[in-house]
């Protein structure tokens, strides 16, 4: 089991937005486009000209997925990223944060019906290791704290926040690689600082910006197991 997190950038986000709209109208299609490609859960949000997606893919192929495949024709409305011989309109994302971790399929089988959301916050360049590094230390001190399936990737100094509603929060099934205790009690107070904010936003959206979700697939357990 591995989870994927993707960024893209349109410079016309309308016509993006009318793209995945017509993508998510294709459920079947797009069903089907996902098991070829081994790909169990797809969700894209969008916000402020950049398109976000996140993944999840089951069995020992750690190779990174190709969201192209999955989205045929986005070539039409998403631009090129430079910094690479090959074309690539969505670039990866790092993991530098999650509540938990996938042990196997049953740890991270959904045992309720949830819904996917996303956010988007920008950090200060010179606090991105702080960030980081405070992060780190709360994972793994802490593990299983919040919402099962929430995660953080980086790119750049833009983050994007996954998570499911309702929050799934239970116990790690495995313990954390720090046995210190140092994670600050008052969290919101020192994160506070390492973000740019936006400033045309509401104000209980000047750090994590709300994302617009496109669409939010999955592939039914059955199927998954019909497959084996």
């Amino acid at each position: 089991m591995k989870r994927w997190m993707y960024r893209a950038w349109s410079q016309n986000a309308d016509a993006a937005a009318d793209y995945l709209g017509k993508v998510a109208e294709r459920e079947s299609e797009l069903l089907g486009s996902m098991q070829a490609a081994g790909v169990t859960a797809l969700s894209v949000f969008g916000g402020d000209g950049n398109w976000f997606l996140y993944a999840e893919t089951e069995g020992e192929d750690e190779a990174a997925i190709e969201p192209e495949e999955l989205l045929p024709g986005a070539e039409a409305v998403l631009s090129v990223w430079p910094g690479s011989s090959q074309r690539r309109l969505f670039v990866p994302m790092m993991d530098i944060f999650h509540y938990q971790h996938p042990v196997d399929r049953e740890h991270w089988r959904r045992k309720t019906q949830t819904e996917s959301y996303g956010r988007l916050a920008r950090l200060r360049p010179e606090q991105v290791s702080s960030y980081v590094f405070y992060h780190y230390q709360y994972q793994e001190e802490k593990p299983g704290d919040g919402d099962k399936y929430g995660i953080i990737g980086l790119h750049e100094n833009m983050l994007f926040f996954y998570a499911e509603r309702p929050s799934t929060v239970e116990p790690a099934p495995y313990a954390g690689r720090l046995n210190t205790r140092q994670t600050p009690e008052d969290w919101g107070a020192v994160m506070q600082p390492h973000f740019i904010e936006w400033q045309d936003a509401s104000e209980n959206e000047r750090i994590w910006l709300n994302l617009k979700p496109m669409f939010d697939v999955r592939v039914p357990v059955k199927a998954v197991e019909e497959e084996e």
